[in-house]
């Protein structure tokens, strides 16, 4: 046996002796959830925890920390490894029905957060025992990243309070309740996808639906938005980038026979493709202005940025699928499906090679919940599963 491979193993006992306690920090991390930036008390759980190990973590601003562990650089000249997690809350009513149900009404760990969370402390934990040992060789970066879900996310305030100076790369894992516990699935490329918000406002000077010659009719011209705009992003942008764009809100008037003045549709834009993300916000203004522009109405685009994709790096996805074989076996990492989903951990990527993989969280044969609902259940022996992977992923060469 190598010297790595026997640090992994005995990282793997030190984890089983933790899981127990990594556990009833879950429970209690999702019985008090924290929305974005308000993330308070989770923060100073980690950190005391983090303390009682002998480390020394970083507060940063506001909320959220980052504690090193280990050497600076190793003794071939790699810097630190970067594991993160982040740490905020949903606000939405907690209905798992659970004994450790959120006690805030209306803030719940509904997106796998209170997971995420104990997965980096129980690899940090085991990771500093290791360094106690002498088996650990390389360094490691802990981030508890607060306000991933607040666009463009928590991650813009981490990197610039330095979370990523000395780090050669970057790792997470986010919760799959369409996976089985004890399974993995990562892939090479865009993971997740870019996610902007769209909000197009049109005005006229408004009238009678008997005489809608005499003004421009909004609701008309709404209409012609929201089917038209969508298939010419399609027909100018390479459709191989995925890019989609979604309403999910329209405002106008309030009787039958009056054509309003003003009128809103909201939406998404998404993409998987960077090269195409950063075209598109221009392709989809002159989109709308050529739609609207028979109709005689006055036009703003609000074009927010959001995150763009999550595009994991080869050699960093190929160590978390050696990490992921070591822990799981061959049969436990499996390909992922791309999402449209936004996540914040893609601005991570801009600056340092990293990798995102999903963590099996569904328990096999029973009801397959999904993320971002109220009654998300989690199969709590992926938390020791997550802890063992990001660990053996710190290992790697």
């Amino acid at each position: 046996m190598s010297a790595r491979e026997a640090a992994g193993a005995r990282l793997d006992e030190i984890v089983a002796g933790l899981e127990a306690e990594l556990v009833e920090i879950r429970r209690d991390v999702h019985a008090h959830p924290e929305l974005g930036r308000q993330e308070v008390r989770t923060t100073g759980l980690v950190a005391d925890r983090l303390r009682a190990a002998g480390l020394e973590p970083r507060l940063l601003e506001g909320t959220g920390l980052v504690c090193d562990v280990g050497p600076a650089r190793s003794p071939d000249g790699l810097g630190r490894v970067a594991l993160r997690a982040d740490i905020d809350a949903l606000p939405l009513d907690d209905s798992c029905g659970l004994p450790f149900r959120s006690v805030v009404p209306g803030v719940a760990h509904a997106c796998g957060h209170d997971v995420h969370t104990t997965v980096v402390l129980g690899a940090g934990l085991a990771l500093a025992a290791l360094h106690d040992e002498g088996l650990l060789e390389r360094g490691v970066r802990l981030v508890f990243q607060p306000a991933e879900e607040i666009m463009p996310g928590g991650a813009h305030d981490v990197v610039a309070q330095g979370a990523l100076d000395g780090v050669d790369r970057i790792a997470a894992v986010h919760c799959e309740p369409k996976l089985d516990v004890g399974q993995i699935g990562t892939r090479i490329g865009p993971i997740t996808s870019a996610s902007d918000s769209v909000t197009v406002t049109l005005s006229s000077s408004g009238g009678h639906t008997s005489r809608p010659h005499l003004t421009g009719d909004v609701v008309y011209a709404l209409g012609q938005v929201i089917t038209q705009v969508p298939a010419v992003l399609g027909r100018r942008l390479d459709p191989r980038s995925g890019v989609n764009l979604t309403w999910g809100a329209v405002h106008a008037g309030n009787v039958h026979n009056a054509i309003p003045a003003t009128g809103t549709v909201a939406g998404t834009l998404r993409c998987l493709d960077v090269r195409a993300w950063e075209r598109a916000g221009q392709v989809l203004h002159d989109a709308v202005e050529q739609v609207v522009a028979p109709y005689e109405v006055d036009v703003t685009v609000r074009h927010a940025r959001g995150v763009p994709p999550v595009d994991n790096d080869a050699a960093v996805t190929a160590a978390l699928e050696a990490a992921g074989t070591a822990v799981l076996g061959p049969d436990g990492v499996v390909l992922t499906e791309q999402s449209l989903g936004g996540e914040d951990f893609a601005w991570y990527l801009t600056k340092v090679p990293g990798a995102m993989a999903r963590l099996g969280t569904g328990t096999p044969g029973a009801r397959r919940y999904d993320i971002h609902q109220g009654d998300l259940v989690v199969d709590e022996r992926s938390i020791a599963v997550g802890a063992r992977l990001l660990g053996r992923f710190a290992l790697q060469p």
